[in-house]
């Protein structure tokens, strides 16, 4: 369930305490006078409930949650990665209920993963085989379920959205490397909601929400940046979506433009889009003009 500390990022989202390096800019000014939402706005709905558990691991966090729309299939279907800053403690998959449920009432199947977080035995390389071992388990179920996953968008909100990155891009890994999976889920594209791809200059914002020790963490020991930070990867071949709130001061457009950027010097395009007037919370909850222009972009990739 998502964590009372989720609540000290409260002051970030109003944008006190978030620091960004010298090439990144500030979220737009524009209309700052008016409120955008924070964690509470969102936490205090009634929460919807989930179809399914579908265990990966023996682990209590090693599982994935379905949902699962009616009639019959087979149903396109969406794997989604929550955020949290890579930390069990600050937030789990429930956070993404919402935005589930909405693409369930779509017609839309949904395989929501939860994962180690730094902070309960992942980092480099648990969370990464976590996330390796949940896309397998879409992989194998998907006949059982009748999900559809010919097509697969992942989407992943904030630190979610590096794993998301992460999991398209790990079917480049060099041959032989133990994170590249033997048979790669079939990702067609990827929606990074507010994503924070680039683990290297996440590791050097002291004064970021989410600390410097996660992304370390994430990083692991040694020469690990080409095989864990999804800013510094070889790209699959998954259509790649930057999708960002102007006034995110976690996530701020800036990030999404670097990661573009890095990607072009790949020979790769990385679509960016930044919704005025919105910040990170709007970005999973349903009724926001970031949902609403996702919706579009999910339904669009899906083939609907």
């Amino acid at each position: 369930m998502y964590r009372p500390a989720l609540l000290a990022l409260a002051a970030c989202l109003a944008g006190v305490s978030c620091a960004m390096s010298d090439n990144e800019t500030a979220p737009s000014p524009a209309h700052a006078d008016r409120p955008i939402m924070a964690w509470p706005d969102l936490l205090e709905r009634p929460q919807p409930a989930p179809d399914q558990r579908i265990p990966y691991g023996p682990g209590h966090l090693q599982f994935s949650e379905l949902w699962l729309p009616s009639g019959p299939g087979p149903h396109p279907t969406v794997l989604m990665i929550h955020g949290g800053c890579w930390q069990t403690a600050i937030a789990e998959r429930d956070i993404m209920n919402w935005i589930a449920a909405d693409l369930r009432a779509r017609g839309i199947a949904v395989w929501n993963v939860e994962y180690r977080g730094v902070d309960r035995g992942g980092g480099y390389p648990g969370t990464y085989e976590d996330v390796l071992a949940a896309a397998e388990s879409l992989r194998t179920s998907a006949e059982r379920f009748g999900l559809d996953a010919s097509n697969i968008v992942a989407v992943g909100h904030s630190a979610g959205g590096h794993l998301a990155l992460w999991l398209a891009a790990a079917s480049a890994l060099p041959e032989g490397h133990p994170l590249r999976p033997a048979r790669p889920l079939p990702i067609a594209t990827v929606l990074s909601q507010g994503g924070i791809p680039d683990l290297v200059a996440a590791s050097g914002r002291p004064d970021h929400s989410c600390g410097t020790e996660a992304p370390r963490a994430m990083l692991g020991e040694g020469d690990n940046v080409s095989a864990s930070s999804a800013f510094a990867m070889t790209p699959g071949p998954a259509r790649l979506i930057m999708l960002h709130g102007a006034r995110d001061s976690i996530s701020p457009p800036a990030y999404g433009e670097a990661f573009a950027r890095a990607m072009r010097g790949r020979g790769r395009d990385a679509r960016v889009e930044i919704v005025p007037d919105e910040g990170h919370v709007e970005l999973i909850a349903p009724g926001s003009a970031s949902w609403a222009r996702q919706i579009q972009l999910i339904e669009a990739a899906l083939g609907r």
